[in-house]
């Protein structure tokens, strides 16, 4: 298991996401150090995500 870092790449980010879903099928118990990392896994996960691939929204009210 390596350390937790930065999300900088599209590299990092494959690497996250490979930690990451290692736990989808074995859920980390909540206040474990599991548990810990899986929640900052998924805290960098996200911010990454937010900044790469922002979701906008669309103005529905202009589609009418």
């Amino acid at each position: 298991m390596e350390s937790i870092r930065p999300l900088k790449t599209e590299a990092d980010y494959d690497w996250a996401i490979a930690e990451i879903t290692r736990y989808f099928e074995n859920e980390p118990e909540a206040g474990s150090s599991e548990g810990g990392r899986f929640d900052v896994l998924a805290a960098l996960i996200k911010a990454y995500e937010d900044t790469r691939y922002p979701i906008v929204a669309s103005d529905s009210a202009a589609m009418r």
